[in-house]
This record gives C-alpha cells, sequence and structure tokens, in this order.
C-alpha cells in the first residue's frame, strides 16, 4: 500500500511483487473499504465438518467393529465403504478421496492387510518358505573357476 501511496502505478507494484494485477486491485479495495486491518492475512479453519460429533462418534464405533457388523459382505474397509456406509447412515455425500482425512481426524491409520492367511497353517507355510521355496527358486549361476 505504501507503494501506491507513494505514487507507484499498479503495473509498476505488479512487476515489483510478481504477482497479478487483480490481485493488487483487490488488495487495494480491501485498503480503502476497511483500511490496513483488511491487509493482514487471516486463518481460515477450512470447511466445517459435515458428521455432528454424534455421527463422528457413531462412524468411529462402526469403523472399529468392522464392516460385517455394518452388514457389508467384505472383511476389510475401503474408502469407498466408509463413503458409501456415510451415506447410508447419515445421509451425508463424502468424497471416498477424504474419507481417510476424515477417518485419520477420528484417531484411525491406513492399514494394509496382511499377505498371510488368518487361518492358515502356520507351520505348513514355515515348511513351505524354508524347503520348498529354495528348491523351486532359480538357482545363482555356477560359481566361476
Amino acid at each position: 500500500m505504501r507503494r501506491c501511496l507513494d505514487g507507484a502505478s499498479i503495473a509498476q507494484i505488479v512487476t515489483e511483487l510478481k504477482c497479478t494485477d487483480s490481485a493488487v486491485t483487490k488488495w487495494l479495495s480491501a485498503y480503502v473499504t476497511r483500511g490496513f486491518a483488511a491487509l493482514t492475512p487471516a486463518w481460515s479453519p477450512g470447511p466445517a465438518m459435515r458428521l455432528s460429533p454424534e455421527q463422528q462418534k457413531s462412524l468411529a464405533r462402526a469403523v472399529e467393529a468392522g464392516p460385517e457388523a455394518a452388514g457389508f459382505a467384505c472383511g476389510v474397509w475401503t474408502a469407498r465403504l466408509v463413503a458409501e456406509y456415510i451415506r447410508q447412515q447419515f445421509g451425508v455425500e463424502y468424497n471416498w478421496k477424504y474419507v481417510p482425512e476424515l477417518l485419520h481426524k477420528l484417531g484411525f491409520s491406513v492399514q494394509r492387510p496382511r499377505k498371510r492367511l488368518s487361518r492358515a497353517d502356520h507351520s505348513a507355510q514355515e515348511f513351505w518358505l524354508r524347503e520348498t521355496l529354495p528348491r523351486i527358486k532359480k538357482k545363482p549361476p555356477p560359481a566361476a573357476e
């Protein structure tokens, strides 16, 4: 603002600040209508949560219980599945891409499913890793003499 008060043109200010002329015009307009306070950066809290605190608690309990308890056929929550649950239970549309952020705010973290089956025979798995896998793997080339 001082540069403008000192007689600099908008074009000069744009060049000095490396910004657009619309930004400078907006700043000048804000200064004229509200003074220096209008030029102070303000913190933006972001959009309000679309689920009430009670709905958030209900969602957290449902996620904790698992998708099967919520009436879904699969055993692992996905972002798309949680978004569908929110739509069905609360009538609120969430893009599945933002569901992990919502769950993180509720205290959850992304978990990757383990490759081993939960009901598998662990001793058979160990035997396969220790005995069978080394036999079927490609053998290293013979050592040069």
